[in-house]
């Protein structure tokens, strides 16, 4: 087929021998099947901002850092340069997610190369050798779907351990390839730690692979990952091999109104003491 514009600087400069296909169209890209040498690879384009339906968020881009303060202030003022940096930096994310999360053992593509705003990574295959599908796309057993979803669940503890959180996982962000689920789309992965939706993205995360599968094996819809996984994230139990079991104990104890005012009164009063001494000590200095 001929060369898309976007694809062609990664012709030029030899990353690109032919491109095959178009593979598919999304809200935010429009992926290829390319050579590249003796190798099959997926070219990813991104759309422009004004072409894509899916829209950057606060809920996303809090905590990303940006290393150029010049980049930093135009991104806020919304400037020609700054909208262009904030796209730079919304594809940088799903790069640099990618290459954390593959070193990191989490089941994603593998990537190649970032080049001209060209994502170029590992094509998925199934078994035949043919483009894998989604997951939306195939038909699961009761069996198959409480396997898939227990891998995606370790993915998903892995992706957490690696301090990453997916943030917009579900069934049309998974792909299966002849050994099973593989995630896709990262644009939106959030850093755990410095994100304060971090929790609700990651429960959301869960609860639509929950109602998925559930669909298929009703039982999942009564587990409660998320909040096990987080709780076990926040106390820092949280490993790769965690062993999980669907459930989580929530402290619903009424609290003692009467206990609580009186750590208030006790906190008070030992710093009514503490500002009292302070002002005895100085009051003698200065007489001294």
């Amino acid at each position: 087929m001929k060369t898309p514009k976007r694809i062609a600087p990664l012709v030029e400069d030899g990353l690109v021998n032919e491109v095959i296909r178009q593979l598919m169209s999304g809200k935010e890209a429009t992926v290829y099947v390319v050579r590249c040498g003796d190798e099959v690879r997926c070219a990813k384009v991104y759309k422009e901002a004004d072409k894509r339906s899916f829209r950057q968020s606060t809920d996303y881009t809090e905590g990303r850092k940006v290393k150029n303060s010049r980049r930093a202030r135009a991104m806020e003022k919304g400037t020609n340069y700054g909208r262009k940096a904030q796209e730079e930096a919304w594809q940088n994310a799903e790069v640099d997610a990618l290459y954390r999360l593959a070193a990191a053992g989490v089941r994603v593509p593998k990537p190649y190369n970032f080049h001209e705003g060209v994502l170029l990574m590992e094509l998925l295959t199934d078994s035949e050798g043919n483009a894998a599908p989604r997951l939306n796309d195939i038909a699961l057993s009761a069996e198959v779907a409480r396997e898939y979803h227990a891998i995606l669940i370790k993915q998903v503890v892995r992706m957490l351990c690696a301090g990453i959180i997916h943030g917009d996982l579900s069934e049309y962000n998974v792909l299966v390839d002849s050994t099973g689920p593989v995630i896709i789309d990262l644009p939106q992965a959030i850093n755990a730690s410095a994100n304060n939706q971090a929790h609700q993205l990651l429960l959301r995360d869960v609860q639509n692979l929950a109602t998925y599968f559930g669909q298929f094996a009703p039982e999942l819809l009564s587990t409660d990952y998320g909040n096990e996984i987080w709780s076990l994230y926040q106390s820092s139990q949280l490993h790769p091999d965690s062993v999980l079991t669907g459930r989580f104990e929530r402290d619903e104890k009424p609290v003692d109104l009467k206990v609580v005012m009186r750590e208030i009164s006790d906190t008070l009063k030992d710093e009514e003491a503490r500002q009292m001494a302070i002002a005895i000590r100085l009051s003698r200095e200065r007489a001294g």
